[in-house]
C-alpha cells in the first residue's frame, strides 16, 4: 500500500450462502479524491462498504484502510471515518440537538464548538427549525441531512457515503456537493456510492462499476468510455454498456414505443 492510498482492496470476496455478493473485486482510493462506486441494485456496493467498515467479515481477499486491517483495527479506523448509510442510522428518539451533543461526547469534541458548527450546517441545509424536534417526526430527507452533519462534525480523514443524497431536495444536494468538494480540498477523501449518474459524473475523480459482485470497469470518465468503447458517451450509456444492460434497455424502449402507439391509435 502506497503512502497515497487511503483504501486498498485486493481480490475481495463475500458470500452469503450461494449468493456471491462480492466476488473478487480490487480497487484503491487515493488521498484527496472522490471515488464513486456504481452498480445496479444488488451489485455488491453496500456489501463492499460494510466490509471496509468492519461490519462484515470477508470470505477471501485483503482490505486496508489507512494501512490498517478493518477486521483487527475497527475502532482506530472508525475514529477517522465519517459514515452515511443509505437508510439513516440515527437515534430517532433524540432531537438533533441531543444527537449532536452525543456525537460530540463520543468523538471527544468541544460541545460548544460542535453545537455552533452543527447549527451552521443545519442553516445551510434549511433544517435549523428542526433543532429541538424529535428525529422520529422528520422526513427521510431531513433525517439524511442530520446523518450527513453527524458524519462530518469531527472532520474525518475519510467519508464513506452510501447513497447520501437520497431524499434530498435540489438545493440540499448542491450544498452537500460543495461540502464534499471542501472536504477533499483540505486533504480529505470520499468513497461515494450512488445510483444518480449525473452526480457521479459531476463529483467523482474516478469511478468503479460493479456488476454481479465483480468490478467491470474502473477509472476516470474518459478511461471508462474507452473501456466501454463508447467515446464521448454519457456516464449512463457507459454504465449500461459495462453492466451489459444496454441491449435489454433498448429492447424495452422499443416495446414501450410499440405499446404506446397501439394504445393511442
Amino acid at each position: 500500500m502506497s503512502n497515497n492510498e487511503i483504501i486498498s482492496v485486493k481480490s475481495l470476496k463475500k458470500f452469503f450462502g450461494d449468493v456471491k455478493a462480492v466476488n473478487g473485486i480490487s480497487f484503491t482510493v487515493n488521498q484527496g479524491e472522490v471515488f464513486g462506486l456504481l452498480g445496479p441494485n444488488g451489485a455488491g456496493k453496500t456489501t463492499t462498504i460494510k466490509l471496509l467498515l468492519g461490519l462484515l467479515e470477508p470470505n477471501e481477499g485483503e482490505m486496508r484502510v489507512f494501512g490498517l486491517n478493518p477486521e483487527r483495527n475497527e475502532v482506530e479506523i472508525k475514529r477517522r471515518i465519517g459514515y452515511v448509510s443509505e437508510e439513516p442510522l440515527i437515534f430517532k428518539s433524540l432531537t438533533p440537538k441531543d444527537l449532536f451533543n452525543f456525537v460530540a461526547s463520543i468523538r471527544g469534541l468541544d460541545e460548544i464548538n460542535t453545537t455552533n458548527l452543527a447549527k451552521e450546517y443545519l442553516e445551510n441545509l434549511d433544517a435549523i427549525e428542526y433543532y429541538d424536534q424529535l428525529i422520529a417526526t422528520l422526513s427521510h430527507g431531513n433525517k439524511q441531512k442530520l446523518q450527513i452533519i453527524a458524519a462530518i462534525l469531527h472532520e474525518p480523514d475519510l467519508l464513506i457515503l452510501d447513497e447520501p443524497i437520497a431524499g434530498l431536495d435540489a438545493k440540499s444536494v448542491r450544498v452537500v456537493k460543495s461540502l464534499l468538494e471542501l472536504h477533499t480540498q483540505r486533504g480529505g477523501t470520499v468513497l461515494f456510492s450512488t445510483h444518480i449518474m449525473e452526480i457521479a459524473q459531476d463529483l467523482c475523480d474516478r469511478i468503479g462499476i460493479i456488476n454481479r459482485g465483480q468490478m467491470v470497469g474502473i477509472g476516470t470518465i474518459e478511461e471508462l468510455r474507452r473501456q466501454a468503447n463508447k467515446v464521448g458517451a454519457s456516464l449512463e450509456d457507459v454504465f449500461l454498456r459495462l453492466t451489459e444492460q444496454d441491449t435489454s434497455v433498448n429492447e424495452i424502449i422499443q416495446k414501450l414505443r410499440a405499446s404506446f402507439k397501439v394504445k393511442n391509435l
